[in-house]
């Protein structure tokens, strides 16, 4: 998993980001799902995500995790107002610090197209969801434009087609639900874990 690019993350700390991502992103995203119980998410960034997601409901208890260790003190103090409902840290996507069956939900946003082993990732994600939990999330895909962007802007990463992520997601959840959207330019996924909880590691 690697760190987004400046431009990227002087982007993901901006006021205007935080508010949109906040109040479309979000709702647009989980496509109607319940985020609620034990949360994690995958590459938190500036932490807008994370807010709204705490301010969504009562019993959410979430722990944030991002590869920049300067992504996470912003994470930190964007969800210090809520106390110990939520934790923040530094965490790599494809080695979760997690014992199996810790979450409901995992939550991925923008962040998979950065981790260059990002079959890997999708595997963890489903390691560390209870039985019946759901990872939901949306990303950019492989085309022109997003390989222009990062061209530009210089950051690692490893773009994948609707038809790859839904492969990878299949293959460690058994069924998935990937929707192109924006023509083209991104997707919005959904999988839920299945079988019985294996005992792992911290």
């Amino acid at each position: 998993m690697t760190a987004m690019s400046r431009l990227e993350s002087v982007f993901c700390r901006s006021v205007p980001w935080s508010a949109f991502a906040r109040r479309v992103v979000l709702p647009w995203a989980v496509q109607g799902s319940s985020v609620t119980g034990d949360v994690l998410e995958l590459g938190a960034g500036s932490g807008a995500m994370s807010e709204r997601i705490l301010e969504g409901g009562a019993g959410v208890r979430l722990t944030a995790i991002d590869i920049d260790p300067s992504m996470v003190d912003r994470i930190e103090d964007a969800l210090a107002p809520y106390g110990a409902s939520a934790v923040a840290g530094v965490g790599d996507a494809t080695r979760l610090p997690f014992r199996d069956g810790s979450f409901d939900v995992v939550v991925s946003w923008l962040m998979l197209h950065h981790t260059i082993d990002w079959e890997t990732a999708i595997t963890e994600a489903a390691r560390v969801l209870r039985p019946g939990g759901r990872l939901v999330g949306y990303d950019l895909v492989d085309t022109r434009t997003a390989r222009l962007i990062h061209r530009l802007d210089g950051s690692e990463h490893r773009l994948f087609s609707p038809s790859a992520l839904e492969s990878a997601l299949e293959s460690a959840f058994g069924a998935a639900t990937v929707v192109p959207a924006i023509r083209g330019l991104v997707c919005r996924f959904s999988a839920t874990a299945r079988g019985s909880v294996r005992n792992g590691s911290a």
